[in-house]
């Protein structure tokens, strides 16, 4: 009876992942899958279920990551993604004490804050490093 219970999370798993496509639920058929063929052998549910979580994990931890990379590889960053690691000219002092700063890239002005909680003076070239909401966080360049 478990054999068919893990049949059905395998089939249950693998139709949401043909759905959503979003790399989630089939590492947890492949742990369904596992725990199945474990019920064929006659192991019991407590073997049968640390086997299934146990491999979900290691499929996710080991498997997830090479795929993000394979399948991302050709995409093109779009929109704001893209200014990441591009060069800004600060328009107004980064000050994150006091709240403030201001700077200029691809011709559209940012609200920007310091990603070491320096001071950067107005007019400095500075590199983007990420994107917290609404705004850029910026590191001095080397000059």
């Amino acid at each position: 009876m478990e054999g068919i219970f893990w049949l059905i999370v395998v089939v249950v798993m693998a139709v949401i992942e043909i759905i959503t496509l979003g790399l989630t639920t089939i590492w947890f058929a492949g742990g369904a899958l596992v725990a199945f063929l474990a019920s064929l052998f006659g192991a019991n549910v407590l073997i049968q279920s640390i086997l299934f979580v146990v491999v979900s994990i290691l499929l996710l931890a080991v498997t997830r990551p090479l795929a993000l990379e394979f399948f991302n590889k050709g995409r093109t960053k779009t929109n704001v993604e893209s200014l990441i690691g591009k060069t800004a000219v600060v328009m107004q002092e980064i000050n994150n004490l006091k709240a403030q700063g201001m700077v200029q890239v691809d011709g559209q002005e940012w609200t920007a804050r310091a990603a070491d909680e320096t001071v950067i003076p107005a007019e400095a070239l500075v590199e983007i490093m990420e994107i917290s909401g609404v705004k850029l966080l910026v590191r001095e360049k080397e000059k």
